[in-house]
Formats: structure tokens, sequence, C-alpha cells
């Protein structure tokens, strides 16, 4: 996985009585785009360092500015 500051990770849900997460990266380490990355967190206002797993994606930040 690559991504950019900016950018959203949307964590699907793996049981059908949890919700979606998504959060904003803010922050990450590797200047090639690899986890982890620092992310704010839209349900809780939290910020965490996140290792994506296989149920998580990136939203580049265009695309949701254009969808939104």
């Amino acid at each position: 996985m690559r991504a950019h500051v900016g950018d959203w990770l949307v964590v699907e849900s793996r049981h059908l009585d949890e919700h979606v997460r998504r959060g904003r990266i803010v922050r990450m380490d590797h200047p090639d785009g690899t986890p982890p990355y620092v992310v704010h967190w839209t349900e809780d206002d939290r910020e965490t360092l996140f290792f994506p797993g296989p149920e998580t994606h990136v939203q580049p930040e265009e695309r949701v500015r254009h969808t939104a």
C-alpha cells in the first residue's frame, strides 16, 4: 500500500455489526508512501499510528474532494 498525506484510509467492516472507519493521513515517516501512517479518525477525533490490513483501502485526496 502506498499513500500520501491528505489521502483518506477506509477500513471496511469485517463483521455485520461493525461500521466502516474513515480517517485522513496526517503524517507518515516513509517518503515512499508505505505504512505505518498517523491517521486522524473521523469517528472519534483521535490520531493514531495505523498499520493497514487487507480490509483497508486508500481514497486519494483528489478523488474524495471531487465526490464530496
